[in-house]
């Protein structure tokens, strides 16, 4: 049976009249859609216009929740309680939700953006409080959770369907977590670089650290950030290497999630 992959992008991430990211192109190669809902970027204009561009090009949609920081793009941490997080988190799918209604589609997965993400990584609260504002918003919907992480772990805990994730242009630390963005090299530009994680992510189960250590990791679904200068490029050549290496790239609902 041939093996089917994910690829993800963050998108809508925009405000006003400022665009980040070129989505009209990357709409073209991913297959799944995190759309921004307002509190890190985007807004209800950004929302509507990307999520009927999703919805024409057949790309299943999903949240992209992050903290109330516009100004530092979500990627500053902030301590809150988790209940504020479930709550902030719920917020959030429930405005994309209004906006698919437009396209007549679904949100079919919720992906935390940014620092709450990496927060709720290794935070089980946090990671619990995303898991939670999913399972009463609508207990269908997908998490998508950093593979190995505290995430995966609330979300299997909780019943819901879980999409393990990796990413295609990030570097990874020794505990399997994303390297600080702070540090030169934590984002990978290098296409090539890229084919090589991608395909032994998918093919060999495993990722390799910022010092060379192999870690066993089962992905579903891969991420390309949409707001990096190279993200189109990245993008193509994930899925290309992929596609060359025999695995099909599909949404997210078309993959057998438990």
């Amino acid at each position: 049976m041939a093996i089917r992959i994910n690829l993800n992008a963050d998108m809508a991430e925009g405000f006003g009249a400022y665009d980040i990211g070129n989505d009209d192109a990357m709409l073209k190669v991913v297959a799944s859609a995190n759309i921004a809902c307002g509190f890190h970027a985007g807004d209800p204009t950004i929302m509507h216009r990307v999520v009927k561009l999703a919805a024409e090009e057949g790309v299943s949609i999903g949240a992209h929740p992050g903290f109330n920081d516009l100004w530092g793009f979500g990627r500053r941490r902030i301590d809150m309680r988790p209940d504020d997080v479930e709550y902030m988190t719920a917020y959030q799918i429930g405005a994309l939700q209004a906006m698919t209604a437009y396209a007549g589609v679904k949100v079919t997965h919720v992906k935390a953006h940014g620092a709450l993400n990496n927060m709720a990584a290794e935070n089980a609260d946090y990671a619990m409080a995303i898991g939670r504002a999913i399972r009463t918003v609508d207990r269908d919907l997908i998490y998508v959770a950093l593979a190995g992480s505290e995430m995966e772990r609330a979300g299997r805990e909780l019943g819901l369907r879980v999409a393990r994730e990796g990413f295609c242009d990030r570097q990874y630390d020794e505990d399997g977590n994303l390297v600080s963005r702070k540090l030169p090299g934590a984002v990978l530009h290098d296409p090539k670089a890229v084919v090589d994680q991608v395909v032994r992510m998918v093919l060999e189960g495993e990722i390799v650290t910022r010092n060379g250590r192999r870690i066993k990791r089962q992905v579903d679904t891969l991420c390309v950030h949409g707001d990096e200068p190279s993200a189109v490029a990245v993008a193509r050549a994930a899925r290309e290497g992929l596609e060359a290496a025999g695995v099909h790239v599909v949404p997210l609902p078309d993959l057998p999630l438990s």
